[in-house]
């Protein structure tokens, strides 16, 4: 691996971390339902990214199957949280 591919790997890596740190604030503090709802579906794309990041610079092809299982399960969870701002049920 070229050292610019490592240090902007590294890079990415910390970009992806004050996102998250950032998305946990609003997380916790959004004034809605519906901001807290969006901020999860952003932190699960910072999971993705960072998964993946991490699969290039280990060279491993069980990251990128770890990041379509994150992909997976964030998109029925925020479906699923839609569904119940929107209704107030999941389960009809």
């Amino acid at each position: 691996m070229s050292p610019v591919l490592h240090i902007a790997l590294i890079f990415a890596l910390a970009c992806f971390g004050i996102a998250a740190v950032l998305t946990l604030w609003r997380l916790l503090v959004g004034p809605s339902a519906q901001d807290r709802v969006l901020a999860l579906d952003y932190l699960y794309c910072i999971a993705i990214l960072a998964v993946l990041v991490l699969g290039i610079r280990n060279t491993s092809a069980m990251y990128f199957e770890a990041a379509l299982l994150i992909a997976l399960t964030g998109f029925v969870s925020s479906a699923a949280m839609a569904k119940f701002l929107l209704r107030g049920e999941v389960i009809e």
